[in-house]
Protein backbone atom coordinates (compact mmCIF):
# COMPACT_ATOMS: atom_id res chain seq x y z
CA UNK A 1 0.00 0.00 0.00
CA UNK A 2 1.09 3.55 -0.60
CA UNK A 3 2.07 5.62 2.41
CA UNK A 4 -0.28 8.53 3.03
CA UNK A 5 1.43 11.82 3.54
CA UNK A 6 0.16 15.40 3.56
CA UNK A 7 0.53 17.64 0.56
CA UNK A 8 3.26 20.12 1.24
CA UNK A 9 1.40 23.41 0.66
CA UNK A 10 -1.49 22.80 3.10
CA UNK A 11 1.00 21.32 5.55
CA UNK A 12 3.20 24.39 5.19
CA UNK A 13 0.30 26.81 5.73
CA UNK A 14 -0.61 25.02 8.94
CA UNK A 15 2.99 25.14 10.14
CA UNK A 16 3.19 28.87 9.40
CA UNK A 17 -0.08 29.57 11.19
CA UNK A 18 1.09 27.67 14.26
CA UNK A 19 4.42 29.59 14.40
CA UNK A 20 6.18 26.49 15.73
CA UNK A 21 9.62 26.91 14.14
CA UNK A 22 12.08 29.72 14.66
CA UNK A 23 12.50 31.88 11.57
CA UNK A 24 9.59 30.27 9.69
CA UNK A 25 6.91 32.94 9.51
CA UNK A 26 4.41 34.89 7.41
CA UNK A 27 5.66 38.25 6.19
CA UNK A 28 2.34 39.90 5.36
CA UNK A 29 -1.17 40.06 6.77
CA UNK A 30 -2.66 38.48 3.65
CA UNK A 31 -0.58 35.36 4.32
CA UNK A 32 0.86 35.12 0.82
CA UNK A 33 4.57 35.70 1.52
CA UNK A 34 6.63 33.77 4.01
CA UNK A 35 10.25 33.22 4.93
CA UNK A 36 12.24 30.06 5.62
CA UNK A 37 15.73 29.95 7.22
CA UNK A 38 18.22 28.65 4.64
CA UNK A 39 21.58 28.42 6.35
CA UNK A 40 24.34 26.50 4.63
CA UNK A 41 25.25 23.31 6.48
CA UNK A 42 28.99 24.02 6.21
CA UNK A 43 28.80 27.26 8.18
CA UNK A 44 30.49 26.92 11.54
CA UNK A 45 27.57 28.64 13.28
CA UNK A 46 25.04 26.16 11.84
CA UNK A 47 22.80 24.57 14.47
CA UNK A 48 20.33 21.72 14.12
CA UNK A 49 17.51 24.20 14.79
CA UNK A 50 18.42 25.89 11.50
CA UNK A 51 17.15 22.80 9.71
CA UNK A 52 13.95 22.36 11.73
CA UNK A 53 11.54 22.79 8.84
CA UNK A 54 13.44 20.32 6.70
CA UNK A 55 13.26 17.71 9.46
CA UNK A 56 9.60 18.52 10.07
CA UNK A 57 8.74 17.78 6.43
CA UNK A 58 10.86 14.62 6.49
CA UNK A 59 8.84 13.39 9.47
CA UNK A 60 5.48 14.46 8.02
CA UNK A 61 6.21 12.79 4.67
CA UNK A 62 7.37 9.59 6.33
CA UNK A 63 10.97 9.89 5.20
CA UNK A 64 12.34 10.08 8.72
CA UNK A 65 11.33 8.56 12.06
CA UNK A 66 13.22 9.93 15.09
CA UNK A 67 14.96 7.20 17.03
CA UNK A 68 14.69 4.79 14.12
CA UNK A 69 16.31 6.46 11.12
CA UNK A 70 19.69 8.14 10.92
CA UNK A 71 19.44 11.95 10.54
CA UNK A 72 20.19 12.97 6.95
CA UNK A 73 20.16 16.76 6.70
CA UNK A 74 21.18 17.09 3.03
CA UNK A 75 18.40 14.73 1.94
CA UNK A 76 15.84 16.51 4.09
CA UNK A 77 16.81 19.89 2.63
CA UNK A 78 16.96 18.60 -0.92
CA UNK A 79 13.54 16.93 -0.77
CA UNK A 80 11.92 19.96 0.84
CA UNK A 81 13.34 22.33 -1.81
CA UNK A 82 12.38 20.02 -4.63
CA UNK A 83 8.84 19.60 -3.31
CA UNK A 84 8.40 23.38 -3.27
CA UNK A 85 9.97 23.84 -6.70
CA UNK A 86 7.39 21.54 -8.28
CA UNK A 87 4.39 23.55 -7.09
CA UNK A 88 2.93 25.90 -9.70
CA UNK A 89 1.08 27.91 -7.06
CA UNK A 90 4.32 28.92 -5.36
CA UNK A 91 7.33 30.92 -6.48
CA UNK A 92 10.67 31.90 -5.01
CA UNK A 93 10.37 35.66 -4.45
CA UNK A 94 13.77 36.38 -2.85
CA UNK A 95 16.89 34.32 -2.38
CA UNK A 96 18.82 35.67 0.60
CA UNK A 97 20.54 32.37 1.36
CA UNK A 98 23.96 34.05 1.03
CA UNK A 99 23.15 36.75 3.61
CA UNK A 100 25.96 36.51 6.21
CA UNK A 101 23.68 37.44 9.14
CA UNK A 102 20.29 36.01 8.21
CA UNK A 103 20.39 33.45 5.37
CA UNK A 104 16.83 32.77 4.27
CA UNK A 105 14.50 32.47 1.30
CA UNK A 106 11.19 34.21 0.74
CA UNK A 107 8.43 32.33 -1.07
CA UNK A 108 5.12 33.66 -2.31
CA UNK A 109 1.79 32.02 -3.09
CA UNK A 110 0.78 33.19 -6.57
CA UNK A 111 -2.66 31.54 -6.76
CA UNK A 112 -5.38 32.66 -4.32
CA UNK A 113 -6.15 29.85 -1.93
CA UNK A 114 -3.18 27.75 -3.01
CA UNK A 115 -2.49 25.18 -0.35
CA UNK A 116 -5.81 25.67 1.51
CA UNK A 117 -6.95 22.08 1.13
CA UNK A 118 -5.26 19.65 3.45
CA UNK A 119 -5.37 16.68 1.13
CA UNK A 120 -3.33 13.53 1.60
CA UNK A 121 -0.81 12.31 -0.93
CA UNK A 122 -1.53 8.63 -1.59
CA UNK A 123 1.09 8.08 -4.23
CA UNK A 124 3.06 4.83 -3.89
CA UNK A 125 6.04 5.10 -1.62
CA UNK A 126 8.93 2.80 -2.35
CA UNK A 127 11.93 4.30 -0.62
CA UNK A 128 11.63 4.70 3.14
CA UNK A 129 8.74 7.11 2.97
CA UNK A 130 9.62 9.25 -0.01
CA UNK A 131 9.81 8.71 -3.71
CA UNK A 132 12.98 9.15 -5.72
CA UNK A 133 10.80 10.77 -8.39
CA UNK A 134 10.14 13.62 -5.95
CA UNK A 135 13.30 15.32 -7.20
CA UNK A 136 15.71 15.40 -10.10
CA UNK A 137 18.46 16.29 -7.67
CA UNK A 138 18.73 13.05 -5.70
CA UNK A 139 22.49 12.83 -6.28
CA UNK A 140 23.27 16.51 -5.89
CA UNK A 141 23.74 17.56 -2.30
CA UNK A 142 25.38 14.93 -0.18
CA UNK A 143 27.32 17.88 1.21
CA UNK A 144 26.64 17.12 4.84
CA UNK A 145 26.54 13.34 4.66
CA UNK A 146 29.78 13.08 6.62
CA UNK A 147 28.54 15.23 9.50
CA UNK A 148 27.69 13.27 12.66
CA UNK A 149 24.52 14.93 13.93
CA UNK A 150 22.22 13.91 16.73
CA UNK A 151 18.42 14.11 16.52
CA UNK A 152 16.62 17.20 17.74
CA UNK A 153 16.07 17.41 21.49
CA UNK A 154 12.74 16.09 22.81
CA UNK A 155 12.12 14.08 19.71
CA UNK A 156 11.55 16.63 17.01
CA UNK A 157 11.12 20.16 15.71
CA UNK A 158 8.01 20.78 17.82
CA UNK A 159 10.27 21.67 20.75
CA UNK A 160 11.95 24.54 18.92
CA UNK A 161 11.37 28.19 19.92
CA UNK A 162 8.31 30.04 18.68
CA UNK A 163 8.72 32.79 16.08
CA UNK A 164 7.84 36.28 17.36
CA UNK A 165 4.73 37.99 15.97
CA UNK A 166 6.76 40.54 14.05
CA UNK A 167 9.67 38.99 12.18
CA UNK A 168 12.65 41.36 12.21
CA UNK A 169 14.59 42.05 9.01
CA UNK A 170 17.35 39.84 10.39
CA UNK A 171 17.54 37.28 13.17
CA UNK A 172 19.15 38.70 16.29
CA UNK A 173 21.67 37.23 18.66
CA UNK A 174 20.01 35.85 21.82
CA UNK A 175 21.91 38.37 23.97
CA UNK A 176 22.53 41.35 21.69
CA UNK A 177 20.47 43.78 19.69
CA UNK A 178 22.88 43.49 16.80
CA UNK A 179 23.20 40.70 14.23
CA UNK A 180 25.07 37.68 15.52
CA UNK A 181 28.56 37.36 14.02
CA UNK A 182 29.28 34.50 11.66
CA UNK A 183 32.90 33.51 12.23
CA UNK A 184 35.01 31.72 9.66
CA UNK A 185 32.47 31.69 6.88
CA UNK A 186 33.34 30.30 3.49
CA UNK A 187 34.82 32.89 1.11
CA UNK A 188 32.31 35.65 0.22
CA UNK A 189 30.38 34.79 -2.88
CA UNK A 190 30.75 31.72 -4.99
CA UNK A 191 33.65 31.90 -7.47
CA UNK A 192 32.05 29.14 -9.55
CA UNK A 193 29.09 31.43 -10.24
CA UNK A 194 31.19 33.08 -12.94
CA UNK A 195 30.39 30.07 -15.10
CA UNK A 196 26.90 31.55 -15.57
CA UNK A 197 27.77 35.22 -16.09
CA UNK A 198 26.70 36.07 -19.67
CA UNK A 199 29.42 38.71 -20.12
CA UNK A 200 32.23 36.36 -19.07
CA UNK A 201 33.54 34.24 -21.92
CA UNK A 202 34.75 30.69 -21.49
CA UNK A 203 38.13 29.71 -22.88
CA UNK A 204 38.13 26.93 -25.49
CA UNK A 205 40.96 24.66 -26.54
CA UNK A 206 40.43 23.58 -30.17
CA UNK A 207 42.41 20.66 -31.64
CA UNK A 208 42.06 19.42 -35.23
CA UNK A 209 43.00 15.99 -36.59
CA UNK A 210 43.34 14.94 -40.24
CA UNK A 211 43.18 11.13 -40.52
CA UNK A 212 44.09 10.87 -36.84
CA UNK A 213 47.13 13.17 -37.05
CA UNK A 214 47.03 16.30 -34.92
CA UNK A 215 47.56 19.23 -37.24
CA UNK A 216 46.34 22.18 -35.21
CA UNK A 217 45.70 23.40 -31.67
CA UNK A 218 44.61 26.82 -30.47
CA UNK A 219 43.35 28.11 -27.13
CA UNK A 220 41.32 31.30 -27.13
CA UNK A 221 38.53 33.30 -25.54
CA UNK A 222 35.84 33.66 -28.16
CA UNK A 223 33.40 36.56 -27.64
CA UNK A 224 30.13 35.55 -29.23
CA UNK A 225 31.36 31.99 -29.68
CA UNK A 226 33.67 30.42 -32.24
CA UNK A 227 33.38 29.27 -35.86
CA UNK A 228 35.47 26.50 -37.38
CA UNK A 229 36.29 27.62 -40.92
CA UNK A 230 38.73 26.65 -43.65
CA UNK A 231 39.63 30.10 -44.97
CA UNK A 232 39.20 33.78 -44.22
CA UNK A 233 35.86 34.11 -42.50
CA UNK A 234 32.83 36.06 -43.55
CA UNK A 235 32.99 39.15 -41.28
CA UNK A 236 29.20 39.45 -41.30
CA UNK A 237 28.78 36.15 -39.41
CA UNK A 238 28.97 36.06 -35.60
CA UNK A 239 31.68 34.29 -33.65
CA UNK A 240 35.46 34.31 -33.71
CA UNK A 241 36.81 32.36 -36.69
CA UNK A 242 39.13 29.44 -35.93
CA UNK A 243 40.83 28.69 -39.24
CA UNK A 244 41.69 25.03 -39.81
CA UNK A 245 45.03 24.59 -41.63
CA UNK A 246 45.49 23.52 -45.22
CA UNK A 247 46.22 19.76 -45.24
CA UNK A 248 49.09 20.19 -47.68
CA UNK A 249 51.31 21.29 -44.82
CA UNK A 250 51.01 18.02 -42.87
CA UNK A 251 49.69 15.28 -45.20
CA UNK A 252 51.77 13.44 -47.79
CA UNK A 253 49.15 11.00 -49.11
CA UNK A 254 47.82 12.81 -52.18
CA UNK A 255 44.56 10.90 -52.20
CA UNK A 256 43.81 11.76 -48.58
CA UNK A 257 44.92 15.33 -49.24
CA UNK A 258 42.31 15.76 -51.97
CA UNK A 259 39.47 14.41 -49.82
CA UNK A 260 40.37 16.51 -46.78
CA UNK A 261 40.45 19.64 -48.92
CA UNK A 262 37.04 18.73 -50.34
CA UNK A 263 35.60 18.43 -46.82
CA UNK A 264 37.09 21.74 -45.76
CA UNK A 265 35.79 23.51 -48.86
CA UNK A 266 32.25 22.53 -47.85
CA UNK A 267 32.50 24.14 -44.43
CA UNK A 268 31.25 27.39 -45.96
CA UNK A 269 30.28 29.77 -43.15
CA UNK A 270 31.70 27.28 -40.70
CA UNK A 271 30.68 25.22 -37.72
CA UNK A 272 29.49 27.62 -35.01
CA UNK A 273 29.74 26.90 -31.28
CA UNK A 274 28.68 29.35 -28.59
CA UNK A 275 27.55 29.56 -24.97
CA UNK A 276 23.99 30.38 -23.96
CA UNK A 277 23.88 30.56 -20.17
CA UNK A 278 24.60 27.09 -18.82
CA UNK A 279 24.37 25.47 -22.28
CA UNK A 280 26.69 25.18 -25.26
CA UNK A 281 24.96 25.34 -28.64
CA UNK A 282 26.15 24.46 -32.14
CA UNK A 283 24.96 25.04 -35.71
CA UNK A 284 26.50 24.33 -39.09
CA UNK A 285 26.54 27.22 -41.53
CA UNK A 286 27.80 25.27 -44.53
CA UNK A 287 27.00 22.08 -46.48
CA UNK A 288 29.13 19.67 -44.45
CA UNK A 289 27.08 17.30 -42.31
CA UNK A 290 28.66 17.20 -38.87
CA UNK A 291 28.14 14.68 -36.08
CA UNK A 292 29.09 15.23 -32.47
CA UNK A 293 29.51 13.39 -29.17
CA UNK A 294 30.81 13.93 -25.67
CA UNK A 295 33.93 11.87 -25.13
CA UNK A 296 37.17 11.63 -23.24
CA UNK A 297 39.94 14.12 -23.88
CA UNK A 298 42.23 11.47 -25.33
CA UNK A 299 39.75 9.89 -27.73
CA UNK A 300 36.11 10.07 -28.80
CA UNK A 301 33.66 7.34 -27.83
CA UNK A 302 33.67 5.50 -31.15
CA UNK A 303 32.16 2.35 -29.64
CA UNK A 304 28.73 3.98 -29.75
CA UNK A 305 26.88 6.15 -32.19
CA UNK A 306 27.08 9.95 -32.11
CA UNK A 307 25.16 11.92 -29.55
CA UNK A 308 23.59 13.81 -32.44
CA UNK A 309 24.02 15.70 -35.68
CA UNK A 310 24.67 19.42 -35.64
CA UNK A 311 21.58 21.05 -37.18
CA UNK A 312 21.82 23.44 -40.12
CA UNK A 313 18.72 25.61 -39.87
CA UNK A 314 18.56 26.03 -36.11
CA UNK A 315 20.73 25.87 -33.02
CA UNK A 316 21.17 22.60 -31.19
CA UNK A 317 22.29 21.94 -27.63
CA UNK A 318 25.55 20.01 -27.34
CA UNK A 319 26.33 20.51 -23.65
CA UNK A 320 24.50 21.38 -20.43
CA UNK A 321 26.44 22.49 -17.37
CA UNK A 322 23.85 21.25 -14.88
CA UNK A 323 24.24 17.48 -15.48
CA UNK A 324 28.00 17.97 -15.57
CA UNK A 325 28.00 19.60 -12.11
CA UNK A 326 25.64 16.96 -10.68
CA UNK A 327 27.87 14.18 -12.02
CA UNK A 328 30.89 16.03 -10.63
CA UNK A 329 29.32 16.06 -7.16
CA UNK A 330 28.61 12.33 -7.48
CA UNK A 331 32.22 11.80 -8.60
CA UNK A 332 33.48 13.60 -5.49
CA UNK A 333 31.23 11.24 -3.54
CA UNK A 334 33.32 8.36 -4.90
CA UNK A 335 31.35 7.61 -8.05
CA UNK A 336 33.51 5.60 -10.44
CA UNK A 337 32.65 7.67 -13.49
CA UNK A 338 33.96 11.18 -14.01
CA UNK A 339 31.75 13.59 -15.98
CA UNK A 340 32.53 14.19 -19.63
CA UNK A 341 33.09 17.66 -21.01
CA UNK A 342 35.06 17.17 -24.27
CA UNK A 343 33.15 17.80 -27.50
CA UNK A 344 34.21 15.79 -30.54
CA UNK A 345 33.01 16.73 -34.03
CA UNK A 346 33.25 14.49 -37.10
CA UNK A 347 33.02 16.76 -40.14
CA UNK A 348 31.84 15.65 -43.57
CA UNK A 349 31.51 11.93 -42.74
CA UNK A 350 29.36 9.65 -40.58
CA UNK A 351 30.44 9.17 -36.99
CA UNK A 352 33.24 6.56 -36.62
CA UNK A 353 31.02 3.98 -34.96
CA UNK A 354 32.77 0.65 -34.32
CA UNK A 355 35.80 1.71 -36.35
CA UNK A 356 39.01 3.62 -35.57
CA UNK A 357 38.32 7.34 -35.39
CA UNK A 358 41.79 7.90 -36.84
CA UNK A 359 40.42 6.80 -40.24
CA UNK A 360 38.15 9.84 -40.44
CA UNK A 361 39.28 12.72 -42.62
CA UNK A 362 38.51 15.63 -40.27
CA UNK A 363 37.90 15.34 -36.52
CA UNK A 364 37.86 18.37 -34.22
CA UNK A 365 38.06 18.31 -30.43
CA UNK A 366 36.81 21.27 -28.37
CA UNK A 367 37.58 21.47 -24.63
CA UNK A 368 36.06 24.17 -22.40
CA UNK A 369 39.12 24.61 -20.19
CA UNK A 370 37.06 25.75 -17.19
CA UNK A 371 35.39 22.33 -17.07
CA UNK A 372 38.76 20.58 -17.21
CA UNK A 373 39.82 22.68 -14.22
CA UNK A 374 36.67 21.74 -12.27
CA UNK A 375 37.37 18.04 -12.77
CA UNK A 376 41.04 18.46 -11.79
CA UNK A 377 39.91 20.15 -8.57
CA UNK A 378 37.56 17.23 -7.85
CA UNK A 379 40.35 14.71 -8.41
CA UNK A 380 42.87 16.55 -6.25
CA UNK A 381 40.55 17.48 -3.37
CA UNK A 382 39.95 21.18 -4.01
CA UNK A 383 41.95 24.16 -5.15
CA UNK A 384 44.07 24.01 -1.99
CA UNK A 385 45.88 21.09 -3.62
CA UNK A 386 46.60 23.05 -6.80
CA UNK A 387 49.42 25.25 -5.49
CA UNK A 388 46.95 27.15 -3.28
CA UNK A 389 45.03 28.95 -6.03
CA UNK A 390 43.28 28.04 -9.25
CA UNK A 391 41.96 29.97 -12.25
CA UNK A 392 38.79 28.95 -14.07
CA UNK A 393 40.05 30.26 -17.43
CA UNK A 394 37.09 32.57 -17.85
CA UNK A 395 37.42 36.16 -18.98
CA UNK A 396 37.42 38.51 -15.96
CA UNK A 397 37.99 35.56 -13.62
CA UNK A 398 40.29 35.79 -10.64
CA UNK A 399 42.38 33.14 -8.82
CA UNK A 400 40.75 31.59 -5.78
CA UNK A 401 41.37 28.87 -3.24
CA UNK A 402 38.81 26.49 -1.74
CA UNK A 403 39.07 23.57 0.62
CA UNK A 404 37.47 20.32 -0.47
CA UNK A 405 34.37 20.96 1.65
CA UNK A 406 34.05 24.53 0.36
CA UNK A 407 34.39 23.26 -3.20
CA UNK A 408 31.53 20.81 -2.75
CA UNK A 409 29.44 23.55 -1.14
CA UNK A 410 30.08 25.92 -4.06
CA UNK A 411 29.12 23.22 -6.56
CA UNK A 412 25.85 22.65 -4.71
CA UNK A 413 25.17 26.39 -4.61
CA UNK A 414 25.82 26.50 -8.35
CA UNK A 415 23.12 23.86 -8.85
CA UNK A 416 20.68 26.03 -6.92
CA UNK A 417 21.66 29.07 -9.00
CA UNK A 418 20.90 27.13 -12.17
CA UNK A 419 17.52 26.03 -10.76
CA UNK A 420 16.41 29.66 -10.69
CA UNK A 421 18.66 31.10 -13.40
CA UNK A 422 17.07 33.66 -15.70
CA UNK A 423 19.17 34.99 -18.64
CA UNK A 424 20.55 38.39 -17.82
CA UNK A 425 20.03 38.18 -14.06
CA UNK A 426 23.29 36.54 -13.00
Amino acid sequence: MGTQKPRILPWLRTLLDQRRLEGVAWLDESRTRFRIPWKHGLRQDAQQEDFGIFQAWAEASGAYTPGKDKPDLPTWKRNFRSALNRKEGLRLAEDQSKDPHDPHKVYEFVNPGAGDFAELDTSPDTNSGYSISDTQEDTLDELMSDMALDPFPDGGPSSLPVVPEQVPPFLLSPTLDTPAPCPDLQPPGNPLRQLLVPQDEWEFEVTAFYRGRQVFQQTAFCPGGLRLVASDADPTLPGQPIILPDPGVSLTDKGVLVYVRRVLSCLGGGLALWRAGQRLCAQRLGHCHTYWALGEELLPDSGHGPTGEVPKDKEGDVFDLRPFVSELIAFIGESRHSPRYTLWFCIGEPWPQDQPWTKKLVMVKVVPTCLRTLLEMARLGGASSLENTVDLHISNSYPFSLTSDQYKACLQDLIEDMDFWVPGEI
